[in-house]
C-alpha cells in the first residue's frame, strides 16, 4: 500500500515541491520495485534516502525488534523527493546513506536526532540499466545464456535454454494438504471436504470459522455453493523440502495456486528447481522427480526436462535455440540435450558461480556460462543428480569415532570440516 501512497502524492505535487515519507525500505533494492525506481528517476530532480536497515528477513542475525527504529521486523527508510519546474539536468540525482544494520534502535534514533540533512555524507547512486540503485553487480551476467524467460512467443520462451518452467505448488494450507502419513492425509481431506459441504448445505457462514483453512479461492467457491468431492487419485508423493517427501492432495479445488507441473509429470521426468527472484537465503538448486512445494527451496521455480507440444507429444524441454548455442561453443560431438541438462545442474552448484553472480541470482532467473571441459561438468552434474534423487537408497558413508574417549551423551555439532572433507556429527562421530 505504501507504494500507492507515493503514487497518490506524486500525482498531487505541483511543478515545484517536496515529498517526504517514512516507509518500508523494500523500494530501495527489491526487484518488485524496479518500475517504482524508474518512475522516481523520470519524475524527480533529486532523491535523498536514509536507509535505517533492520530488516530481520534480510539479516537473521538481528532477529527480534531491538535494532529497528520502530521496534518492528520490517526494514525502514526515509526518503525525500524533490521536483523542480526547471530541471537542472535530465538525470535524477539520487543521494543514499545507510545506517549500520547492527546498531540498536537507541543509537539509530540518536544518529537521526544529531544529523541534519545538510550534514549527512550521502553517496551519489548511479543506477544500472535495470534501475537497480544499490548492490549493483559488475560482471558479465548479461552475456550468459538465459536459463528460462518470461518473454514468450508462440507459447515458447524466446532465446532461452528451456521453454517451459513453473513455480512450485502453493497450497496456502500445507497443514491440511500435506502429511507424512497417507492415512492421516486421507482423513484430514475427508474431514475438510465434509465440513465445507455441510456448511453449504446448512447455509452457514464461514465468517469466524476456524474449523478449516479458509482462503480467497475457497470463499469464492462457497459463495457459488459448489460442493467439494474427494478424489483419491489426487494423493501423490511430493517433494516438500530437500530430502523430505510428503503425501500431497494435489487437487486444484484445494490448492490456491496450482502449478503447471501435473501435466508435465511423466515417467522418468526430472525438474531442475532453484530459488525464485528476491529470495533472502543463499541461492539453492535441487533436482526432483515429482511435484514440489513453492517453499521447497524459497519461492521455488522448476524446469522440467520433458515438455509437451500442443498435440500432447512428449518433447525435450531444451529449446533448439539453446541447443545450438552449446553446439556452436563445443561442437556437436558428445553434446545432447540430456548432457546439457546435467551440465546446467553442475554449474548451478558451482560455489564460484554462486559467489560471482550472487546479486544477479537474487533478482532474476539464472544464466549459464560456458566452462572448459563440457564433458567433465556434465558428468559431475549427472552424478550429483543421481545422489540427490536417490538419496534414500545410495550407499551411506561410513561413520568413524573421533577418539577413544567415548561420551554417553555427546553434544551435537553438525559442523563441516572443509580441509579434511568430513562432517562432524557430534563429539564422538564424523
Amino acid at each position: 500500500m505504501y507504494a500507492r501512497f507515493y503514487r497518490w502524492a506524486f500525482d498531487r505535487l505541483d511543478n515545484n515541491g517536496v515529498i517526504a515519507f517514512i516507509t518500508n525500505r523494500s523500494f530501495i533494492d527489491s526487484r518488485t520495485f524496479d518500475g517504482f525506481r524508474k518512475t522516481i528517476q523520470n519524475e524527480f530532480d533529486a532523491a535523498y534516502i536514509i536507509d535505517t536497515k533492520s530488516d530481520v528477513r534480510a539479516n537473521p542475525k538481528i532477529a527480534g525488534t531491538t535494532h529497528n527504529v520502530f521496534g518492528i521486523q520490517t526494514g525502514v527508510a526515509i526518503m525525500f523527493l524533490i521536483k523542480k519546474l526547471k530541471r537542472e539536468n535530465a538525470i535524477c540525482k539520487i543521494h543514499y546513506t545507510a545506517l549500520n544494520d547492527f546498531w540498536k534502535k537507541e543509537k539509530k534514533l540518536q544518529w537521526l536526532s544529531e544529523n541534519s540533512l545538510q550534514q549527512i555524507p550521502f553517496e551519489i547512486i548511479r543506477p544500472d540499466k535495470k534501475n537497480n540503485w544499490i548492490n549493483i553487480a559488475d560482471n558479465d551476467f548479461e552475456n550468459l545464456i538465459p536459463l528460462c524467460s518470461k518473454e514468450v512467443k508462440n507459447g515458447k520462451s524466446k532465446k532461452a535454454l528451456f521453454a517451459e518452467f513453473s513455480i512450485g505448488t502453493n497450497t496456502a494450507r500445507d497443514e491440511w494438504d500435506y502429511d507424512i502419513d497417507k492415512a492421516n492425509l486421507e482423513n484430514k481431506i475427508k474431514y475438510f471436504i465434509s465440513t465445507f459441504n455441510k456448511k453449504i448445505e446448512l447455509k452457514d457462514s464461514y465468517e469466524n470459522d476456524k474449523s478449516i483453512k479458509w482462503t480467497r479461492g475457497l470463499k469464492q467457491r462457497f459463495d457459488k455453493e459448489k460442493l467439494l468431492r474427494y478424489k483419491p487419485d489426487c494423493i501423490l508423493r511430493a517433494w516438500y523440502r530437500p530430502f523430505t517427501k510428503f503425501f500431497l492432495y494435489h487437487s486444484s479445488d484445494l490448492i490456491e495456486m496450482p502449478s503447471l507441473l501435473p501435466k508435465l509429470i511423466v515417467k522418468k521426468n526430472k525438474f531442475l528447481t532453484f530459488s525464485g527472484s528476491s529470495h533472502s537465503k543463499p541461492f539453492q538448486c535441487y533436482i526432483t522427480d515429482n511435484v514440489f512445494s513453492f517453499d521447497f527451496l524459497e519461492k521455488t521455480t522448476g524446469i522440467p526436462f520433458y515438455n509437451f507440444d500442443t498435440d500432447g507429444n512428449q518433447l525435450e524441454n531444451i529449446t533448439d535455440w539453446g541447443f545450438n548455442q552449446f553446439t556452436k561453443q563445443y561442437g556437436k560431438k558428445g553434446i545432447s540435450k540430456e548432457s546439457i541438462f546435467y551440465y546446467v545442474y553442475a554449474v548451478l552448484h558451482n560455489p564460484a558461480y554462486r559467489k560471482k553472480y550472487e546479486l544477479n541470482l537474487k533478482r532474476e532467473f539464472p544464466r549459464i556460462p560456458f566452462y572448459e571441459n563440457f564433458k567433465q561438468w556434465s558428468e559431475w552434474g549427472k552424478a550429483l543428480m543421481d545422489l540427490h534423487i536417490n538419496y534414500e537408497t545410495v550407499q551411506a558413508f561410513e561413520l568413524k569415532e573421533l577418539s577413544t574417549d567415548h561420551k554417553e551423551n555427546p553434544k551435537v555439532k553438525l559442523k563441516a570440516d572443509k580441509e579434511n572433507g568430513t562432517i562432524i556429527l557430534d563429539e564422538n562421530t564424523i
